[in-house]
């Protein structure tokens, strides 16, 4: 667990943040209206943490290190997870796109959101199961010693680039405020 701890504690903040997705895609979908206002925080979290925090310690560190100790990426589950991780940007940037025209009252491109909101949930939903459940399992089995620490002190080098720790502070304080406001805590 020690080769993905950090990985899949950021998986349980972005599943959190899929659940307030689904939320405010359902209400989008029953008030018939979708708002920039409403949208355009998830597309600044799945951009900002998911992508560019998560997702760069997975292509720029974890993988190349499976790789080195014979996890192929073609025809693999490093390729499998890579073109989701693409699949999963078309879907984000696919909705950014359509935002504008959606929060002027465009019907069609508020069925383009819900449509690849719906789908981009699947897909990562998906995707983090898969992760946990397959290739973290395998990475926490062969990524032992030495190159643990180098893996480790990988992820820390990345977390410490004042980019990353600007976006990475402003998508958590985001993902709080999400859950704040679409899960509140039971009474």
């Amino acid at each position: 667990m020690e080769t993905t701890n950090r990985l899949r504690q950021e998986h349980q903040v972005i599943l959190r943040v899929l659940d307030c997705f689904e939320i405010a895609l359902a209400n989008s979908r029953e008030s018939g209206r979708a708002s920039a206002e409403l949208l355009e925080p998830f597309v600044e979290f799945f951009r900002g943490f998911a992508d560019k925090c998560h997702h760069c310690k997975e292509e720029q560190r974890l993988f190349p290190q499976l790789e080195s100790q014979g996890i192929s990426r073609e025809g693999g589950p490093i390729g499998c997870m890579l073109r989701e991780h693409e699949m999963g940007r078309v879907h984000v940037q696919k909705i950014s796109d359509a935002i504008e025209a959606a929060d002027s009252g465009d019907e069609n491109a508020m069925l383009r959101i819900l449509y690849e909101g719906e789908a981009f949930i699947e897909l990562l939903r998906n995707h983090i199961a898969k992760e946990d459940g397959v290739l973290f399992e395998m990475a926490d089995q062969i990524v032992q010693g030495a190159d643990l620490t180098q893996l480790t002190r990988g992820y820390s080098e990345v977390e410490s680039e004042p980019v990353y720790a600007d976006i990475y502070s402003r998508c958590s304080a985001l993902a709080d405020r999400l859950i704040k406001m679409y899960l509140p805590p039971k009474a």
